[in-house]
């Protein structure tokens, strides 16, 4: 705190700009990961929005009925018109209709296996690098607080150098430290996000799974 209040006093500017200028490595290996960061989200929320876009409860009513009537042909075309993972649940289904209860588990069991990891890809991964940002902007923290010492300590330099330097060491460390939470702070949120998200497509699809199975051994008891 008294380092902070000498930095105040002591006119250097200690604006980002500068401390960025001055030492930049920490920042932009920060800068680098909140790039990975957005990539990361963006696409897995664009995955989201359009690979699981299928009302299921809908799209199953129509399967029920063509199920029921007896056209199990014609739900199979269904589901292959297009190559949304709930389609692609039900047709596992659909071609093992004709045979036994254990082929048709075994078949809706394994194309889940399949399905359920490709909801969750790389949304773990925001939580790691919601730590490894942390990491870093401390690194950028403890390098700016050894500049700052370095320039209580140097011998030979004039007050107002030893000012100028002390102030652009604490703007390094306490930017690197805002910089380091900020993106923990983001990558945690969309984690939650995304991951909440991810729970109830893998319900959902566990759901149509059971759906699938009762339908189709039901229908073989008929």
């Amino acid at each position: 705190m008294q380092l902070l209040l000498f930095a105040a006093h002591s006119g250097g500017s200690g604006s980002l700009i500068e401390a960025f200028s001055k030492n930049p490595t920490f920042m932009v290996l920060n800068l680098i990961c909140s790039a990975v960061v957005l990539t990361i989200v963006v696409e897995r929320f664009i995955h989201q929005v359009t690979r699981y876009r299928v009302n299921s409860k809908e799209f199953f009513s129509q399967i029920r009925k063509l199920v029921n009537a007896g056209n199990i042909d014609r739900a199979i075309r269904l589901c292959e018109a297009e190559d949304y993972p709930v389609l692609q649940l039900v047709r596992a289904g659909l071609t093992h209709s004709n045979k036994g209860e254990d082929e048709i588990d075994a078949a809706l069991s394994e194309k889940l296996s399949e399905l359920k990891p490709e909801a969750e890809k790389r949304v773990g991964a925001l939580w790691s690098l919601a730590n490894i940002a942390t990491l870093i902007g401390l690194l950028g923290t403890v390098s700016g607080l050894i500049q700052t010492f370095n320039a209580i300590a140097a011998p030979g330099l004039s007050q107002a150098d030893k000012q100028a330097m002390l102030s652009n060491g604490i703007a390094e460390a306490m930017y690197n430290t805002a910089l380091g939470l900020g993106i923990a702070v983001f990558c945690m949120i969309t984690h939650i996000l995304l991951h909440t998200r991810v729970k109830a497509i893998q319900h959902d699809l566990e759901s149509i799974m059971e759906r699938t199975f009762n339908l189709l051994t039901l229908k073989q008891q008929r």
